[in-house]
């Protein structure tokens, strides 16, 4: 067995990990259980109520968080022709089409996220088994493949976080940093739950969010209390 840490094991004295919060309990003890000396990312554990191995359960989208990721994001676009400039004047890092490509061929892989216009997906196809595996994989799900290029990046650097459920059911997703504090990280949770809600499968019966956890990078996760996911999405409670 994997033995944790003095400073994880003493972040988790006198706590019971089992107990399950409400929302805006969970975050907070998840921030002060914080004790890496870097910014932690605080992260977000949703298990769906679908079975991903069917397509029409699949849930996969992104969303804008209002507070974005608090780090820089280095975006790739694939595009030609006039599209390479819109790219370039709206901040994208890496631009390009049959070069960019053949770069990524060769190994190169200094961004955080791709984006591609629609008459690119053919060319990007080829390095799909390159980009697919570290989530890079431009998508019109996710609002990666577009010929609107320049909203696409925005956003991206704004802080919009990409989503999909794994082979399990569960949905991982940043929401901040720990350096964010509670409001920021709530504001960011409540965005990203609304449009998880929104996706809902309708082949997906019974509940649809069975259980969720908050964690930083190196602490340990506080689970939140399920009745009360729908209330906070709402509005109506924490």
């Amino acid at each position: 067995m994997p033995q944790h840490g003095k400073k994880y094991r003493k972040a988790i004295e006198n706590v019971d990990l089992q107990f399950k919060h409400q929302v805006d309990e969970a975050v907070s003890k998840a921030l002060a259980a914080s004790f890496a000396k870097f910014d932690e990312t605080v992260d977000l554990a949703l298990r769906l109520g679908v079975d991903p191995k069917y397509s029409d359960q699949m849930v996969r989208g992104a969303c804008a968080l209002p507070h974005g990721l608090g780090k820089t994001v280095r975006v790739a676009v694939f595009a030609k022709g006039e599209k390479q400039a819109e790219a370039r004047e709206a901040g994208a890092d890496l631009v390009g089409a049959e070069d960019l490509v053949a770069q990524v061929k060769e190994g190169m892989l200094d961004f955080d996220s791709a984006i591609a216009t629609p008459d690119m997906m053919a060319l990007v196809g080829q390095i799909g088994r390159v980009l697919g595996p570290r989530g890079l994989m431009p998508n019109a799900k996710t609002g990666t493949v577009t010929f609107d290029v320049a909203s696409a990046i925005k956003e991206v650097k704004a802080g919009r976080v990409e989503f999909r459920v794994d082979k399990a059911g569960v949905l991982h997703a940043p929401l901040g940093k720990v350096s964010f504090g509670p409001e920021k990280i709530l504001d960011n949770l409540k965005a990203l739950l609304d449009q998880v809600n929104r996706m809902k499968p309708s082949s997906a019966k019974g509940t649809y969010m069975l259980s969720m956890a908050i964690s930083t990078t190196m602490g340990p996760g506080f689970k939140v209390d399920p009745s009360v996911i729908r209330k906070f999405i709402e509005g109506s409670a924490a």
